[in-house]
């Protein structure tokens, strides 16, 4: 269930994917809090990962691979950090008794058994991982209520209408408008598009995130699964989730209720103030994040999202409007089109053609289980590959 109180502020904290960029800053947030590390878990970054271990001295490091792991091993030498690798790793960090949240900073769906099993578990999810709730979002917010297991939205704009339902009531929720710094892109036509090159699409103008949700951003795919999980995360039918582009990324979010009021939260463009807020919620604390200077933020503008320049966010809406197993094929095919793309392998609309390709093409579920999410899934990648 999304947290409405009850809990205090964590005292240990497992970190999925410690060595990427909401990993990093969840470190800092912990060094200013002096919360305890756990368990710390990256895919290859072997270096990092001994720093960080160094460091913090988890009671448990995974890394993506055996390989990896072993290295890992050697670096360490006789400091008192258990060493792991793979899925099995991952659970077992999900799940660390001494830890009482789990920050799922992993990108992409190796990030959804971990998650579940932090559910079952109990644990305080601070969830980082999108394609989590744009997956299984049904079958992880029916474990959450089972369990009682809290989720709290670590990403900008989820954290923002959190904030914003603070005390309110859903029912009397009228939309939930999701603002969108519109990328790199944004303003330009079909045509100038077709010439864009991954450097290119890198340059976000307001956040510092990793390669993949950055190209996300650039194709307003991001947005799109923000949809999604917006869905999920506030029982919310897709009519009621809204999108507008705000270039500054001053107001994170905004809740529009039944009389007409609309709530915003605004804040300056640092991902550690919703990393924070994951930690200690119910409660505030100071942060180390800069605070927002109204008298020089300058003029906040709001647009329309451009849907025919980018058919990534229309093609995410039609994929959550119909639910099932279009989601899982539609991120599936999206996380490997975005590698082509990033290999130089295939141009930016090349990303578009291939995930509505690949959602056109796997069989659609209804309701499908945690099995048929995962196949759809696979099959989506496999589709994206072949059709090169």
């Amino acid at each position: 269930m999304v947290a409405r109180g009850g809990k205090t502020m964590v005292k240990c904290v497992s970190i999925l994917g410690s060595t990427g960029s909401i990993g990093r800053q969840s470190l800092d947030i912990i060094d200013h809090l002096g919360i305890r590390v756990g368990a710390l878990t990256a895919q290859s970054s072997v270096e990092r990962m001994a720093q960080q271990c160094k460091q913090y001295l988890p009671k448990l490091a995974v890394m993506g691979t055996r390989e990896a792991a072993e290295q890992l091993r050697a670096c360490l030498g006789d400091l008192p950090v258990k060493v792991s690798w793979g899925e099995e790793g991952l659970m077992e960090a999900a799940t660390l008794p001494e830890a009482d949240c789990v920050i799922t900073a992993v990108v992409g769906m190796v990030g959804l058994k971990p998650t579940l099993a932090a559910i079952d578990a109990k644990k305080r999810i601070g969830l980082a991982n999108k394609e989590t709730l744009v997956c299984a979002g049904q079958l992880v917010m029916e474990a959450a209520r089972k369990h009682g297991a809290q989720i709290i939205p670590v990403d900008s704009e989820h954290s923002a209408i959190f904030q914003c339902l603070m005390g309110e009531s859903h029912k009397q929720v009228e939309r939930l408008i999701l603002t969108c710094s519109g990328g790199p892109f944004y303003g330009m036509d079909p045509e100038k598009l077709r010439k864009v090159t991954k450097a290119d699409a890198l340059k976000h103008p307001n956040w510092k995130m990793g390669a993949k949700i950055t190209v996300d951003c650039a194709t307003l795919m991001n947005k799109g699964l923000e949809v999604i999980e917006a869905m999920r995360l506030y029982d919310m039918p897709l009519e009621k989730v809204d999108v507008v582009i705000h270039r500054q990324s001053i107001i994170h979010s905004m809740v529009e209720f039944c009389d007409g009021a609309v709530m915003a939260q605004m804040g300056t463009p640092d991902m550690r103030l919703p990393i924070q807020l994951a930690m200690t919620y119910p409660e505030r604390k100071d942060c180390v994040v800069e605070k927002l200077d109204l008298l020089t933020c300058g003029p906040l503008t709001f647009d329309k999202p451009d849907e025919e320049a980018f058919p990534c966010l229309a093609l995410a809406r039609a994929c959550g409007k119909a639910g099932g197993t279009a989601c899982p094929a539609m991120n599936g095919a999206n996380e490997e089109a975005v590698g082509l793309f990033l290999a130089d392998r295939i141009g930016f609309y090349d990303i578009y053609r291939l995930v509505k390709k690949a959602v056109d093409a796997v069989e659609f579920i209804e309701n499908p289980d945690l099995t048929q999410i995962l196949e759809a899934d696979a099959k989506a990648r496999r589709i994206v590959r072949e059709s090169l």
